[in-house]
């Protein structure tokens, strides 16, 4: 029996704002879990059993893609296409072949045989059943009587199972159920006359029309997961911690390090304790120190300093592993709106504001920044070069289209000059964008999104749209994950920031 086809889930496919950030891959989705199947095998005081493991694994599944549906609007069912030159492509492949070429010599037989027929038959029944609406019963009752597997069986018993005929009637069903965007493949399906590949294509649209179907109820269901999702996740964490008392061990770790960084002052700062004595105790300062910060403030910062997180770190907190990917790639689209940040103002102060004052101009110099730009991670200079000779290049033609005065070739090599030195972190403008861009989503989290947008940076006005909406989607992230998990990281910060000492401010609550 064929199995359906295979699916993966789909995430954050808007996420990249210049093109050079894709969807997230099945890899990449499996790399969420498995974050968090790695960390538990890491902290886990004694190996658990096969069964405890199973379990386990099964809990971090639900968790994931309950947390997924409601943090991702995205977020949906797709096919998962294998490489055709892949071990496993090459298998599944093999298996689907042998299937049907079986099929084709059991109905081309005399007398025919059916038995995988009948099998085929009743797994479209059901995938059919699972399509109605809980309303649709008449029609439920008509599949029922029209696919009764066991009268179909009786009459492949006597030679008289009509294929033909139960094929048409499931097209018939499947053009009545379909949504609008799968038309064109029921009705290509018609054309076949073959009743191997006939079944064939039928067993694959209905894949597809099942998950039309889930994704329809993924939608449909966000609004009342979101209701429910944080004491869902709040519950299924508890379990998992239960099972693992270390389980927020760098969470620990992650929390005192923020609070020691807020306290201690960088040209002074001592040499940070180890990860092993943080998780253990109240760091030194916490017992002397008069200014200490407020517990919201150090979960603020947390948030913004994961961030900045070193890829190669596996100290990742417990409570924001889902979200690791997803945190990693708004850390990529940061630092790319901090670049093209840098090139408009740079390019802006070149060319004076009678070119940036038309939106269009700007949206063209972006575009081209954004495309030449793809290949910076691997070639900054090579890239910030091409950028340099574009922008340069389309302000001197601007100029001279609206009769103002060209650069002059001296000009144009000062230009040229400072944009290529963005490719270096240490510019001093793109230090400056970015600063501004950490501190406006700061500001986000302490005043909210709202206030924060009636109060846009002035030097930041060039990407606003940008990053509105990257702000956003960390501010709603980051509120989802403190609602989640604030219990936790209360009980955490009593005791890295003792109450009686602690200077509590008054912070708006995200």
């Amino acid at each position: 029996m064929p199995k359906m086809e295979k699916t993966v889930l789909q995430n954050d496919s808007n996420e990249a704002e210049n093109g050079t950030h894709k969807p997230e891959t099945p890899e990449q989705t499996q790399e969420n879990q498995s974050c968090l199947d790695d960390h538990s095998a890491a902290s886990r005081p004694e190996v658990l059993s096969v069964t405890d493991l199973i379990e386990t694994v099964n809990e971090i599944s639900k968790l994931s893609i309950a947390h997924e549906i409601v943090v991702n609007q995205d977020f949906h069912m797709e096919d998962s296409v294998l490489p055709p030159n892949s071990l496993e492509g090459r298998i599944m492949e093999t298996m689907y072949k042998a299937f049907w070429d079986h099929l084709k010599v059991q109905l081309s037989s005399t007398p025919a045989d059916f038995t995988s027929a009948l099998k085929l038959l009743k797994e479209v029944k059901e995938i059919l059943l699972s399509l109605l609406l809980p309303r649709q019963n008449s029609l439920r009752d008509e599949i029922e009587e029209a696919l009764d597997i066991d009268l179909l069986k009786q009459e492949a018993e006597h030679g008289a199972l009509d294929v033909p005929h139960l094929s048409n009637y499931i097209l018939k069903l499947m053009t009545l159920l379909c949504a609008p965007v799968r038309n064109e493949a029921v009705r290509k399906l018609k054309s076949i006359t073959d009743p191997v590949q006939l079944l064939r294509g039928i067993f694959h649209v209905l894949g597809l029309m099942k998950m039309d179907m889930v994704n329809y109820s993924i939608q449909s269901l966000r609004p009342y997961l979101k209701e429910h999702s944080i004491l869902y996740e709040r519950a299924k964490f508890q379990e998992l911690l239960n099972k693992q008392p270390n389980l927020l061990d760098c969470t620990i770790k992650w929390l005192t390090k923020t609070a020691l960084d807020l306290t201690t002052p960088p040209s002074s700062s001592p040499d940070s304790p180890s990860s092993s004595s943080m998780a253990r105790s109240s760091p030194n300062w916490a017992v002397d120190n008069p200014q200490l910060p407020s517990s919201t403030m150090v979960l603020y910062q947390g948030y913004l300093n994961l961030l900045l997180w070193d890829l190669d770190n596996k100290e990742f907190p417990e409570t924001l592993l889902m979200d690791r990917i997803r945190l990693r790639d708004m850390e990529s689209q940061l630092k790319q709106l901090a670049i093209l940040t840098s090139v408009l103002l740079v390019a802006r102060s070149f060319s004076g504001s009678a070119l940036f004052s038309s939106t269009e101009f700007v949206n063209k110099l972006k575009h081209i920044t954004k495309a030449l730009m793809e290949g910076f991670n691997s070639r900054p200079e090579e890239a910030m070069v091409s950028v340099s000779e574009q922008v340069s290049q389309k302000i001197h033609e601007r100029l001279k289209d609206m009769g103002l005065t060209a650069l002059s070739s001296e000009k144009k090599a000062s230009l040229k000059g400072q944009l290529q030195n963005i490719a270096k972190k240490e510019n001093c403008v793109r230090r400056i964008i970015d600063q501004r861009i950490h501190l406006f989503l700061k500001g986000c989290l302490v005043r909210g999104m709202q206030e924060s947008l009636l109060d846009f940076p002035v030097g930041l006005i060039l990407i606003k749209g940008e990053l509105t909406k990257l702000g956003w989607k960390f501010f709603n992230l980051m509120r989802h994950n403190q609602q989640v998990f604030s219990p936790y990281y209360d009980e955490i910060l009593k005791d890295i920031i003792p109450s009686a000492q602690a200077q509590e401010t008054e912070v708006k609550s995200i």
